[in-house]
């Protein structure tokens, strides 16, 4: 990668994270609020804001992860989470209008997988999923060392699959815990550090539903490394011995030898994973 210069954006419901990658460093990070109520130009104007902070001569290009569908070679999200007034947004064109540099976007999931690909625990593999375990629950996909996004970016979207009497989703996010026990995943991190044993129970059960979809994702699509990202990650050590106690109930044996299951430690990943897009599509240009 070496000097090569690239700005990384992360748009949350509630925040913009902007960020200059320089090779392997990450050398400065900036945030704005966003008025998640506002109007289109109010939410861009606060993109505008980060971005401005950072931004210098000899950008090679900016990627851009939102929590959205996308349409990625076009540059439209659509419909972005916990941001109303943002239903179709020619986003892409916007920004290369205003910044004169090649402008790439994508969903928050497959940026987090891109982060791990390149600046993370899935560095030097060729095949990598990224589930993210928060608030929802998605995933990213690396095949054949690049980034799938399928036709409509919809590639990856497990947590939409059927599971018992719902989604996956519903089982493998926070949703599980505030659905079944009232409380959220940081509450019960908190009481399971705490000792406390039916707080410890929660999580061997969420630790269950989570390796039954990782099964899923083992059918489906055979990778050499799952990274776990999200806040639930955090508490890994309270779910790793019953979610492998599932997962090793896979049916071809042989394909559990060399699979890793790692924590993500990557700071500021989705801003890393942002500005990979840009790495990833000359990959593939």
């Amino acid at each position: 990668m070496g000097s090569l210069k690239i700005l990384g954006i992360d748009l949350g419901g509630t925040n913009v994270r902007a960020g200059l990658v320089c090779g392997e460093n990450l050398l400065q990070v900036v945030s704005d609020t966003i008025p998640g109520q506002g109007t289109v130009g109010q939410i861009l104007d606060s993109i505008f804001t980060a971005i401005d902070k950072i931004m210098e001569p000899g950008i090679a290009g900016i990627g851009i992860g939102a929590p959205s569908v996308v349409d990625i070679e076009r540059g439209i999200v659509y419909d972005v989470q916990n941001i109303p007034s943002w239903k179709e947004v020619h986003l892409k064109h916007i920004l290369e209008e205003r910044y004169r540099a090649p402008v790439y976007v994508n969903n928050d999931a497959n940026c987090f997988a891109l982060g791990e690909k390149y600046y993370g625990k899935g560095q030097g593999c060729h095949s990598l999923v990224g589930l993210i375990l928060g608030t929802g629950f998605a995933a990213g996909l690396i095949l054949d060392g690049r980034l799938y996004s399928g036709l409509h970016c919809g590639a990856g979207e497990i947590g939409m699959l059927p599971y018992r009497d719902a989604v996956y989703e519903s089982y493998c996010s926070g949703q599980f815990f505030r659905d079944n026990f009232g409380i959220d995943g940081a509450q019960a991190a908190r009481l399971a550090e705490a000792g406390k044993a039916s707080a410890r129970d929660m999580f061997v059960e969420y630790g269950r539903h989570l390796g039954e979809a990782i099964k899923m994702v083992l059918y489906a699509y055979d990778p050499q490394m799952i990274v776990l990202g999200g806040s639930i990650r955090k508490s890994f050590a309270f779910y790793k011995d019953a979610m492998w106690a599932s997962v090793r109930s896979f049916a071809y044996a042989n394909s559990l030898s060399g699979l890793r299951i790692e924590v993500s430690e990557l700071e500021h990943v989705a801003v890393l994973g942002a500005a990979a897009l840009y790495l990833d599509r000359q990959r593939t240009a």
